[in-house]
């Protein structure tokens, strides 16, 4: 796995020890408080202007002939979960809800990317905030506290059927009564304060031939104001639009849980994907274009989620079908180490209790609730394309993966982390020793993808990676080039194919019609 795979000793160095920059072009437009990626700073609590009872005086304000005759029943319950282990989690996340890991009715004095309750252990899930419907069925097993009953006129049917209410005045009043008039923005005939949040999101690549500037793609994006809020996912370009109306300022994040099925974590907590603040807005939208400079952490998330978009995009795609990483497949990522590996820990490799211990000592309660498939060393990965090529990289050893399974990656795992310590830290070791074939063609493969994906980004040939190591990707290289395509490669990639020879006689099995071309091959790189 490309610069070695440690199996995560590097994650007791850079755990909880990561410093972030801010998104520094938007903390003039963010209002009172400093945005940054550290921890949420809370403020005092404020008044939900949606509780039932706020929205009711509201109502009697706006309408007082009416009041006595709409009795306002709670649309939505505001709610905080507190899952013990990531099994209750996933049920949690299962059940459709979008979750806050801080509470939405607190001032926020420093806006950032996560949140952990002071009074619970840092080892911990947090308490998880969300919003129901008054049906929900609350998991029996799963800790709970309801904390206001709400209402929200979008969600009653009966506002939705017709009538002769205004509720957005009414919201607007109940915003005034409640203290928070400062959120709403100020009615206008000339551009009505109400509506549906739509932008787009983007990033700087500089070395791409479209311009630089490109989508962040199938991410998720998150507005709300107190308990009312909304989400989508962005479409291919970046582009987004909040099916639901607002007239108040907006907190909008990103949640990189990727419509496409993978998660990029993680947090500084024990969550599986990530959330990058991106500050407080009014209800027309955002719209951001992400550069290294301005924002190194939302910078390298965003590169490596277009990485992975395109690469499940690629993997379904006609001229290159191959088996897609695992479903859920969870990236860390982390800024003080170059390494990169995929050691596939969600999926059942290496969770031995003893091997765990050894290698993360006090971190192996946490690594064991979160266990990440790939992680990916951004030290000194400055530029767009160097990431994108790392994720590529990793991406194509999980799809080997799925392909053979745990028995098989263990085999490979094992390989590279004794020939590591035994050759003093030499990348792969030396193409020795027990195993060895597993190394061999995993790496073949994972630098061939990756040369082969970047040139279809880049440029044919514009870098060529892996070609000096022992093992030889230039095999599949000479393959392709004379029409064994990445999709007929790849059907290759079987549990009995552990080495050189077993590929060259599985390659001359499935197609032999290229038998001459295949021994070629394999002749020209056999050194």
């Amino acid at each position: 796995m490309k610069n070695a795979i440690l199996l995560l000793p590097f994650v007791a160095i850079t755990l909880f020890s990561c410093s972030e920059r801010g998104l520094e072009e938007k903390d003039a437009q963010t209002g009172p408080y400093e945005l940054t990626h550290e921890m949420i700073v809370l403020g005092d609590k404020m008044e939900d202007p949606y509780t039932l009872e706020n929205m009711s005086a509201a109502l009697a304000s706006v309408y007082p002939t009416k009041a006595g005759r709409v009795d306002l029943q709670a649309t939505d319950i505001y709610v905080r979960f507190l899952p013990k282990d990531q099994e209750e989690f996933r049920i949690l996340l299962n059940s459709g809800l979008v979750l806050f890991d801080h509470p939405i009715d607190y001032q926020i004095i420093k806006d950032g990317d996560y949140y952990h309750d002071p009074e619970l252990p840092e080892d911990m899930i947090t308490w998880q905030y969300a919003v129901v419907r008054p049906d929900f069925d609350f998991p029996s097993r799963i800790r709970y506290e309801i904390l206001d009953q709400c209402y929200i006129a979008d969600n009653d049917p009966a506002v939705r059927s017709g009538g002769d209410i205004d509720w957005d005045l009414v919201e607007r009043e109940a915003y005034r009564i409640s203290g928070n008039e400062e959120f709403i923005i100020p009615d206008s005939k000339a551009l009505s304060a109400v509506a549906r949040p739509s932008g787009r999101i983007t990033v700087y690549d500089e070395d791409s031939s479209d311009g630089g500037i490109v989508g962040v793609a199938g991410v998720k994006l998150i507005c709300h104001t107190f308990v009312k809020f909304s989400s989508t996912y962005t479409d291919a370009d970046g582009y987004y639009k909040i099916d639901r109306q607002f007239s108040s300022k907006l907190r909008y994040r990103i949640v990189f849980q990727n419509e496409k099925g993978f998660a990029i974590g993680f947090n500084k907590v024990l969550v599986p994907a990530s959330t990058s603040a991106l500050g407080m807005e009014g209800p027309e939208g955002l719209s951001l274009t992400i550069e290294p400079a301005s924002d190194r952490n939302l910078y390298c998330r965003s590169v490596v989620n277009n990485a992975c978009y395109d690469y499940f995009e690629i993997c379904n795609d006609a001229d290159c079908r191959i088996s897609p990483p695992p479903a859920n497949t969870r990236l860390w990522l982390f800024q003080l180490t170059g390494a990169s590996s995929a050691p596939m820990l969600q999926h059942g490799v290496l969770v031995d209790d003893t091997k765990l211990g050894e290698l993360m000592g006090d971190y192996k309660s946490i690594v064991k609730m979160f266990l990440p498939d790939i992680t990916l060393g951004l030290k000194g990965a400055v530029n767009y394309s160097t990431i994108y090529a790392s994720a590529i990289h990793e991406l194509a050893h999980a799809s080997h993966f799925s392909q053979v399974g745990k028995t098989y990656w263990n085999k490979y795992v094992s390989y590279i982390l004794k020939s590591f310590v035994d050759t003093g830290g030499r990348m792969y070791g030396i193409g020795e020793g027990e195993n060895a074939g597993y190394c061999e063609i995993g790496e073949m493969w994972a630098y061939y993808l990756q040369n082969r994906l970047y040139w279809k980004r880049y440029g044919e040939e514009s870098r060529l990676f892996g070609t000096d190591y022992w093992f030889k990707p230039h095999i599949f290289l000479y393959l392709e080039e004379r029409g064994l395509d990445a999709s007929m490669i790849s059907k290759a990639l079987c549990p009995e194919v552990k080495d050189r020879e077993s590929l060259r006689i599985k390659l001359d099995e499935l197609y032999p019609e290229y038998s001459t071309i295949i021994d070629q091959a394999f002749e020209r790189y056999a050194d």
